[in-house]
């Protein structure tokens, strides 16, 4: 029985290593498509923060599963939070995420993007895959953790390592103070006002 289920168990972890294959062609699409394109756009060459966020929203976005990264950052309170506060939690931390990578974006230049390595994320469905931005000076490090629910589902992104750090659990941290200090509705406050300085800069 046991050396029954271990076998089940290997053959499981192998066929979902095997399957992020799927998860690394992701990220290399679209790691090639948003550099060459920002690499061709000379509004993105010069800062044009409104063509960045266009970039990201149209070539990034749709890869990304908002819901589950903004209930990891937000951890057990989202369990208390409306269906309304959600609604409001998700749209304000997208917000705040495309300016982050698109801060990132706007210092490409001559970069190529390598995928560099593809792991399981061990005791789950997750991948995580590695690259690298290559191009003057020292590579930046930029990974993908991806997951999907089932076998017939696209690969979505649900945090990104830039530079080693990754924004969903660096973002726990800050939004656990707010949330100890003003609920669910204080950190909503907080996001939205971060939103708006940040546009205005």
């Amino acid at each position: 029985m046991t050396a029954t289920l271990a076998m089940s168990v290997m053959s499981a972890q192998t066929a979902h290593a095997q399957s992020g294959a799927g998860a690394d062609k992701l990220v290399r699409q679209i790691s090639v498509e948003v550099i060459d394109t920002a690499k061709a756009d000379k509004a993105i060459q010069d800062g044009d923060i409104g063509r960045i966020l266009a970039l990201v929203e149209t070539k990034v976005m749709p890869h990304v599963n908002f819901e589950v990264m903004t209930r990891s950052a937000v951890g057990p309170k989202w369990r208390e939070a409306s269906a309304e506060q959600r609604g409001k939690l998700q749209a304000e931390f997208k917000t705040l995420l495309v300016r982050v990578y698109s801060g990132a974006l706007s210092q490409v230049r001559d970069q190529t993007v390598e995928v560099t390595k593809t792991l399981p994320v061990q005791g789950s469905t997750q991948v995580v895959v590695q690259t690298e931005v290559r191009g003057k000076g020292e590579a930046i490090k930029l990974d993908y953790r991806l997951d999907k629910a089932a076998a017939d589902t696209a690969w979505k992104i649900i945090d990104v390592n830039v530079g080693g750090l990754w924004l969903v659990q660096n973002y726990r941290s800050q939004f656990a103070t707010e949330l100890g200090k003003g609920g669910i509705d204080g950190l909503i406050k907080t996001l939205i006002e971060r939103n708006k300085s940040a546009a205005k800069s």
